[in-house]
């Protein structure tokens, strides 16, 4: 085997293990991406009827939702309230708020491990006096 396929984008640095497997084993890799997230426009998310402002939690599992998110509330002009708690499934999830929102720790809560299990049992501690956006890409 010579040459290898893979299903993602290439990597933007040279320290990802592709390239060191491929340095180690003399192998070509192809990457190409199968699958291409497109959020949906201003106007269909309007036909939902879903009032961004309404809800005080917001729940995101990747960096994909999270700009999707963005996007769409820059789009509508739509200005998320300071207030707003956001639930991440990982910290590296977390951390990528940091691009749209000031950061804090008592507004950004993420599981401990990166399961969904761990996910929810933070979102359970908050259930009763929260309101949840469920953003999924």
């Amino acid at each position: 085997m010579k040459k290898i396929l893979i299903t993602q984008p290439r990597p933007e640095s040279d320290k990802s293990p592709y390239f060191e497997l491929s340095r180690k084993y003399n192998l070509t890799m192809d990457f190409q991406p199968f699958i291409r997230l497109e959020g949906i426009p201003a106007r269909e998310f309007r036909k939902q009827k879903i009032e961004i402002q309404n809800y005080t939690g917001v729940i995101f599992t990747s960096r994909n939702a999270i700009d999707h998110f963005f996007r769409t509330c820059e789009e509508m002009k739509v200005s998320v309230s300071q207030d707003t708690k956001y639930f991440c499934i990982t910290e590296a999830v977390a951390l990528y708020l940091q691009k749209f929102i000031l950061y804090r720790k008592r507004k950004v809560f993420y599981g401990a491990d990166g399961t969904n299990k761990s996910m929810f049992d933070v979102i359970n501690k908050h259930k009763g006096n929260e309101k949840f956006l469920y953003v999924c890409s």
